[in-house]
């Protein structure tokens, strides 16, 4: 068996690391969440996952977002909780869908796609 090289934030593709590429989607999250509150699509967060336990043990939250194509949600760290502000705090998130990322993908992508028909 080879070892596999460990990835860590500062891991890049050349022209971004992990963590850049992190800062980008939790920027751009935030972004999208105003405009999917201005749009009236059910947005909350909160620090604890549908079942009453904390997103990975504590420290963390999750925001989730029940779009037309389905529902998306992350994961951030405590210290973006000021980034999310707009959008409602509810003591437990949505019941996860099951979703994982090539579904959050697919529906973004057609979410997109619907809104510019």
């Amino acid at each position: 068996m080879t070892d596999q090289p460990t990835a860590t934030g500062d891991t890049s593709d050349g022209f971004h690391t992990f963590d850049e590429l992190y800062e980008f989607r939790l920027l751009l999250h935030a972004h999208a969440v105003r405009t999917w509150l201005a749009e009236m699509i059910p947005v909350v967060r909160s620090w604890r996952h549908h079942d009453g336990e904390p997103c990975f043990g504590g420290g963390w939250f999750i925001v989730t977002a029940q779009l037309p194509t389905g529902q998306v949600s992350n994961h951030y760290p405590a210290a973006d909780w000021a980034l999310f502000d707009p959008v409602p705090d509810v003591v437990c998130a949505p019941e996860w869908d099951g979703h994982g990322t090539a579904d959050v993908a697919h529906r973004l992508r057609t979410a997109l796609t619907e809104m510019s028909s």
